[in-house]
């Protein structure tokens, strides 16, 4: 029977509804979408009523999935039966359960069964029940958008919504610009998209001054605005997001993340140049793109590279103090330590930008 992608379930959907589906990825925005897709499908072709069993602990009764596999409807009405299985082991019952139940489904067009899966590993993928599955139904594989399609993605997806990226390098810009701010949250992305089909009629042109007004928008008062504050030179803006930060709760190890990440970003670009690489070159390579580019562009050229070894000591010395060691020479505390390594961050990049 046929391994799908999640791109291609749509079309082969509109060819007919089958009678056994196993979706199994790890991403879950596909994993709603496809069985969104399934499900109204079902719905459209008469299979009105729907159970959903979610094996869970040991003493599942897969008994009562295998009957409700066989079962006609006390209304004679089709039936969509949903079986999750959120850890992939279905153990020894389950093995021999669902391997009955695929065999139960071939040729019964009164029940439509969907078995929805994590992400298998390859053990699990040549198991037998596994096999059985993708014998007797359809197999729906639904990988990561991994971050080379990512933008391909964003754009299909605005298309949907009749919103087009503006042409040329601006448009590629923007859109991996989106990317980068998106990168392993699908179901971010997504949000993001409905976001601009909302802010943004239908047939607009989005450039690059949409995409960084949105993500402004939805970044909230977090740290992808700690990370502008700092490269910016905006040393009270700094100290005044990183005190709001804390009493928002948010997570110290965050807060330390966005910080340590622009001085590993600092120290990229800056051995990039030092190896003969021009800096545009360098930016790009390392992703760095919008208001943190011209950042970079005012702040790499003038910092030593021995002065950006030492923010990464500070930096790793703070990974520590937010994860409860301590230092002599540093505060106690994760957001007081926080603190001077932003403030100290923040300084040095407007004394280089000045100079």
């Amino acid at each position: 029977m046929p391994i799908l992608s999640a791109a291609s379930l749509g079309a082969a959907l509109k060819r007919g509804v089958g009678s056994l589906y196993t979706l199994h990825g790890d991403e879950p925005l596909l994993v709603q979408e496809a069985a969104d897709a399934i499900r109204a499908t079902a719905r459209a072709q008469g299979y009105t009523e729907r159970g959903v069993h979610i094996v869970q602990g040991a003493h599942f009764d897969w008994g009562a999935v295998l009957a409700a596999g066989q079962s006609m409807s006390l209304f004679a009405e089709r039936q969509l039966l949903e079986v999750r299985v959120p850890s992939g082991k279905p153990g020894k019952e389950g093995s021999v359960a669902l391997q009955r139940l695929a065999e139960l489904s071939v040729g019964n067009a009164d029940t439509l069964v969907l078995v929805i899966l994590p992400r298998l590993d390859r053990q699990t993928r040549s198991s037998g029940w596994f096999g059985a599955l993708e014998q007797h139904g359809t197999s729906v594989a639904l990988e990561p958008i991994d971050r080379h399609a990512l933008p391909g993605w964003i754009a299909q997806r605005l298309g949907r919504h009749g919103l087009q990226m503006a042409s040329g390098e601006a448009g590629q810009d923007a859109l991996r610009r989106f990317a980068d701010c998106v990168e392993g949250n699908l179901l971010a992305a997504h949000q993001e998209v409905e976001k601009l089909a909302l802010l943004y009629p239908n047939g607009t042109t989005l450039g690059p001054e949409h995409i960084e007004q949105a993500v402004r928008d939805v970044a909230r008062f977090d740290t992808f605005a700690l990370s502008g504050a700092v490269l910016a030179g905006d040393v009270p803006r700094v100290q005044r997001m990183l005190d709001g930060l804390a009493a928002a709760g948010e997570a110290e190890v965050l807060a330390h993340y966005a910080l340590a990440e622009d001085i590993r970003a600092l120290k990229r670009v800056k051995d990039a140049l030092n190896q003969g690489r021009p800096l545009p070159v360098a930016l790009r390579e390392q992703r760095v793109w919008g208001e943190r580019e011209r950042a970079f562009e005012r702040i790499v050229p003038r910092l030593g590279a021995a002065l950006i070894d030492r923010l990464l000591v500070d930096a790793h010395t703070v990974d520590g103090i937010v994860k409860g060691l301590k230092h002599p020479d540093w505060p106690h505390d994760g957001w007081d330590a926080l603190q001077r390594l932003g403030t100290r961050l923040a300084r040095l990049c407007a004394r280089a930008a000045r100079a």
